[in-house]
């Protein structure tokens, strides 16, 4: 219940960790593998055995991660050259991912580009550090409702303050 988004074995195949509270549109797809380019045909029949040529299915053993706090927009499609969304990035809609993006990015375009970070190294060190993405829902509502103003609007030194109060080193 952390993390929603519509997932199915055809639009998102292959071995994919999802973080919590991750927000990804129905509409997002990824492709672990390519299509073997330098083999006799690109068809699936050479690496999916219900086709009935191989014996076997090919296994991925590269498993893509995605990030806790990760928002993937409308039509993103992620390519094989992507192991890694990291914590708190944000892929902007129609996004043609190549290659893995750092925690707190925001990305767009094709390829995908970064633009800027959500948040200055100060705040996100303080994010790190209060692990707030650990919390289950009836804390986080706790905290929604007992300081507001720090989940909306956070800052380093709040978020420190925060986390110090939890008996945490901020």
């Amino acid at each position: 219940m952390q993390s929603y988004g519509c997932f199915d074995q055809w639009r998102m195949p292959g071995p994919i960790r999802i973080g919590r509270y991750c927000s990804i549109a129905s509409t997002v797809r990824s492709a672990p593998i390519n299509h073997p380019v330098d083999a006799m045909t690109t068809h699936p029949a050479l690496y999916e055995r219900k086709f009935g040529v191989v014996d076997t299915d090919i296994h991925w053993d590269d498993v893509l991660d995605i990030g806790d706090d990760v928002w993937i927009g409308h039509n993103v499609m992620i390519l094989p050259g992507c192991k890694n969304i990291g914590r708190g990035a944000v892929v902007g809609a129609g996004a043609v991912v190549t290659k893995d993006v750092p925690a707190y990015a925001i990305v767009a375009g094709n390829p995908a580009r970064k633009l800027r970070d959500r948040f200055t190294p100060d705040l996100i060190e303080a994010l790190e550090a209060s692990r707030w993405w650990e919390l289950d829902p009836p804390e986080l509502r706790a905290l929604v409702k007992e300081n507001r103003e720090l989940v909306y609007h956070p800052t380093a030194a709040s978020l420190r303050e925060w986390t110090s109060s939890r008996g945490r080193k901020a």
